[in-house]
């Protein structure tokens, strides 16, 4: 006798992740067992729980090769700037945490957005008179930069004759004394040296948070693009304890301030593989951002955007180290997850993929570039060539604030036109995932797909597109946050339904192929991790 499924959906079309759909789905003991509606209804049982939700629509589990969990859902628990509109809404936010936190000795969070400051620079005026003798260290939206108060840069002894750090710098005031924000390795060597760590209790309620957070979205996987020792012992303990119950590969930190000595400790975290968390790539920085010139670029910024015309960006890390930090992580089968920005850095990053294909041969390590904000289009056809994955953050690719006033008049015209190439991306063979970089943007992979597919953010439709030339179809879109997200997390089965596969899979209350309004006007109202129900109900 045939054992009954434990879950069964019927009347609700399921997009299997290639281009079909099934009109039945059962599953048991964590996969998928049937996609038959006649077989479905045979396997359903008195103790099976049935879903039949016209309407609706079953695609598999998102996921998502960019995400930042642990700060992300530290910050949702600690000073969560997110969404708020301006500098006063900050300071109101940040008087309230304290007020309600007397015990503090730091004062942390972030998600502040730069277009909110007079030169996309917060004061630590400003801070200090919310903070009071309290430090506080607070990241802006895309963890680019910090704003910290007077009390935090007298904790560091940082003063007028402090010079600014190789890979960053301090923003001044006219006599030189730092005003209060920390750009790039000004910020991260700030973090590490004066601000306390979170215990692993602390990072593993930050996990826990994110891994609920993913789930209302659909999301059942994730590459995590920022691993330190401490969160990979959190993952781990989570892991361990049965409480990490999605698919996780965890990004391991590339310090640019070491060499290659490295490569030997990430060697023997990758030994603390547990369950469905799988520390084994590696990830590099490999310039900054546009929007403080940071972004490693071919041609110089444009002059008179507060550089003397001849800046090209920053390398975090020297193109001939990269070649051979990726020829030799690739030679140990490592994953190498590179930030690129800039057209120099981008070109830099295929080069390096390139010099360990020469020299190892062909692997399957699915190597691959996230951000990819500006791409020459001499390199475009390289993703195909190097089997190198476009790892896209679609929802930058919209008009925005941001873009208007700190990135297209740093880069011109020209050069803004190559910005978020996508459907070139596509069209030359490239294999395309998406990743949301939360919490620098939405996790929402509904509003991604929109973004990309329309090139006009959700909450403001009436705005021009951005480039709507590179704009992508439902289908590919859709693809690129399962199957394409599933491929780069090396997870088999992932990103598709079939029988044998994980049961890993969101219910929408809307077909998106059949919406009238917008993608991000549907909403998950279910999530299925390995068959469990992880958000909502059936």
């Amino acid at each position: 006798m045939i054992a009954a499924a434990d879950l069964a959906l019927t009347g609700t079309p399921v997009r299997v992740g290639d281009g079909t759909i099934a009109d039945a789905l059962a599953v048991r003991d964590g996969s998928v067992v049937s996609l038959h509606p006649d077989e479905v209804a045979e396997l359903i049982g008195p103790r099976t729980r049935v879903l039949d939700r016209a309407g609706a629509l079953v695609v598999p589990g998102f996921q998502d090769c960019h995400v930042h969990a642990p700060p992300a859902g530290r910050e949702r628990l600690t000073i969560d700037l997110h969404d708020m509109d301006g500098r006063q809404a900050y300071l109101d936010s940040i008087a309230a945490y304290v007020a309600a936190n007397p015990d503090a000795e730091w004062i942390t969070g972030g998600g502040w957005a730069l277009e909110h400051f007079p030169g996309a620079a917060p004061r630590r005026a400003d801070l200090d008179a919310v903070t009071g003798e309290l430090p506080a260290f607070l990241f802006n939206r895309d963890v680019h930069g910090a704003w910290v108060n007077s009390a935090a840069l007298e904790r560091a002894g940082i003063d007028a004759s402090t010079p600014d750090p190789s890979d960053g710098r301090y923003e001044r005031d006219d006599d030189g004394t730092p005003s209060g924000m920390l750009h790039e390795g000004a910020a991260y060597t700030f973090l590490s040296r004066w601000v306390p760590e979170p215990s692993r209790d602390e990072w593993a309620a930050a996990i826990l948070y994110a891994q609920r957070h993913f789930y209302s979205l659909g999301i059942t996987g994730w590459q995590d693009a920022w691993v330190t020792a401490e969160t990979l012992a959190a993952y781990t303990s989570l892991a361990e304890s049965g409480q990490l119950t999605a698919r996780v590969v965890a990004a391991l930190w590339w310090d640019r301030h070491r060499g290659l000595d490295q490569i030997a400790q990430f060697c023997s975290q990758r030994e603390q593989a547990v369950g469905s968390f799988h520390p084994t790539t590696v990830k590099i920085m490999v310039d900054g951002i546009i929007e403080n010139q940071t972004a490693s670029m071919i041609e110089p910024y444009c002059a008179g955007c507060g550089r003397d015309g001849d800046n090209h960006g920053l390398d975090y890390v020297d193109r001939d180290l990269l070649i051979a930090a990726v020829t030799e992580l690739d030679s140990l089968g490592f994953q190498v997850h590179m930030h690129a920005i800039g057209d120099r850095a981008v070109r830099n990053a295929l080069d390096a993929v390139e010099a360990a294909c020469t020299a190892n041969g062909p692997s399957d390590n699915r190597h691959h570039i996230a951000h990819l904000q500006v791409i020459d289009p001499e390199d475009l056809p390289r993703f195909a060539q190097l089997d190198v994955v476009a790892n896209c953050q679609t929802y930058w690719a919209q008009t925005e604030p941001q873009m208007d006033e700190l990135t297209i008049p740093f880069i011109g015209r020209d050069r803004a036109e190559l910005q978020y190439p996508f459907e070139a991306l596509r069209q030359a063979g490239a294999r395309l995932a998406m990743g949301s970089d939360w919490a620098v943007t939405t996790a929402d992979p509904l509003q991604q797909m929109e973004v990309a597919i329309r090139r006009i953010d959700p909450e403001h439709r009436d705005n021009a597109p951005f480039l709507p030339e590179q704009a992508l179809s439902l289908a590919v879109a859709l693809s690129a946050c399962t199957v394409g997200s599933a491929y780069t997390n090396h997870d088999e089965s992932g990103g598709v339904l079939s029988v044998g596969s994980r049961a890993d899979f969101a219910v929408l209350d809307q077909d998106l192929a059949t919406l009238s309004g917008m993608l991000s006007d549907a909403s998950v109202v279910c999530t299925v991790a390995s068959g469990a129900v992880v958000y909502g109900e059936v």
